[in-house]
């Protein structure tokens, strides 16, 4: 029987970059929510934020260090998905890497 596919991974950058920014807050502040938002071509897209109370139906995945909450509305979107992040000269952020996804 294969094992169950985690819900979603950092890379080390990603989780270096969440650590910086969960660093600078003020406050207290748990970890990051990711939730959906109705945009993009494919009608959904990724919203990432800052969470200071856990939702009592969140998921909870802790990786290298950061704790992600996501949505209950998300996970079944999220399911397998790799956060990277990403810098180059004209652009930087978080990079979601989804074996699900149908379209960008």
């Amino acid at each position: 029987m294969a094992p169950a596919p985690t819900l979603l991974t950092l890379t080390h950058a990603a989780a270096a970059r969440a650590k910086e920014l969960l660093a600078r807050r003020h406050g207290e502040v748990l970890g990051l929510r990711i939730s959906l938002d109705t945009k993009g071509c494919a009608g959904l897209a990724y919203a990432v934020e800052y969470v200071t109370e856990r939702s009592p139906h969140d998921e909870v995945v802790e990786d290298k260090g950061v704790t992600v909450f996501i949505d209950p509305k998300a996970t079944m979107f999220i399911l397998g998905c790799e956060i990277d992040y990403v810098e180059d000269k004209l652009q930087s952020g978080f990079v979601f890497n989804n074996p699900n996804e149908k379209s960008r």
